[in-house]
């Protein structure tokens, strides 16, 4: 995603963040009518918990390239899909792949689609649920989501004959897996923007999703020195967020997220008033 050149300049010279001024940042953004234009924005169309997870899991796949894109892609699917829990319990696999045929985002096609619902399909009729089958291989020990994110995966991947291409990262690469952790984050935290539904997992286990925008605010908030948007780099800046929000150390995400996506918001203009609000409080 293009970066302006006052967020590159503040970048450079970097910004230490204080919990005040990331938590205004929250409470100002923690709002529907700053979503848009993301993707997130489908899950809120469904009420049903069990459809959300259906719909995130197709958002949050699609979430790659740009957000104009992501969101024509999104709502392509769901509107060929129609009721998602019903395409899921009444289309077989080959009406699916009909059903997606000429589907294309940029290199996914429809076909990919059609095995991660397959697979989704294969997954729920065996656990009633994609939570339950994330939550079979989450264990009580688990400092972070990502052995039982290995173990969701590797179910889901299986269960579509390994035919989803690139809408399912590998856990098990030491890559940041951003889209994942996305949907984890819409599903796990509960506020006025993320819906939840998969509260049991934990919010305190979530890691950030990291990309390379996001590698580069925090980088810019003085939050890693790392330059790889990794696995390692993910649990390192969810540790410096962790200082700040021991119990939810991904509850700043969605508001840092909205710089460079939204555009009345500036990275510099958020230090700017950050800056000043600190230093006039008393």
């Amino acid at each position: 995603m293009p970066v302006s050149a006052t967020t590159a300049r503040t970048a450079r010279s970097g910004y230490r963040v204080s919990r005040r001024s990331l938590e205004r940042l929250y409470r100002f953004y923690d709002r529907l009518d700053m979503v848009h234009p993301d993707p997130l924005e489908f899950l809120y169309r469904y009420d049903d918990p069990a459809e959300r997870e259906i719909v995130g899991l197709v958002a949050s796949a699609l979430a790659f390239g740009n957000v104009a894109h992501i969101l024509r892609s999104a709502e392509e699917i769901l509107g060929r899909m129609g009721p998602p829990m019903k395409f899921l319990c009444d289309a077989s696999p080959c009406e699916m792949i009909r059903t997606f045929s000429g589907f294309r985002h940029r290199m996914t096609t429809g076909e990919n689609m059609a095995a991660l619902l397959s697979g989704a399909r294969r997954v729920i009729k065996r656990y009633g649920s994609l939570r339950d089958c994330f939550l079979s291989n989450l264990k009580r020990d688990h400092a972070d989501v990502m052995p039982a994110l290995v173990g969701f995966v590797a179910e889901l991947d299986s269960a579509a004959r390994g035919q989803c291409g690139n809408l399912l990262a590998d856990p098990t690469r030491g890559s940041a897996c951003k889209r994942l952790h996305l949907l984890l984050r819409w599903l796990v935290r509960h506020d006025n923007v993320d819906p939840g539904g998969w509260e049991a997992v934990g919010q305190h286990r979530l890691l950030v999703p990291i990309d390379t925008h996001m590698l580069r605010l925090c980088r810019a908030l003085r939050l890693t020195r790392r330059r790889q948007a990794d696995l390692r780099t993910a649990r390192e800046i969810t540790l410096a967020f962790r200082r700040f929000s021991p119990d939810d150390p991904v509850k700043y995400d969605f508001a840092l997220s909205r710089i460079g996506i939204r555009k009345d918001t500036e990275l510099s203009h958020f230090f700017a008033r950050s800056r000043y609000a600190e230093a006039n409080e008393g």
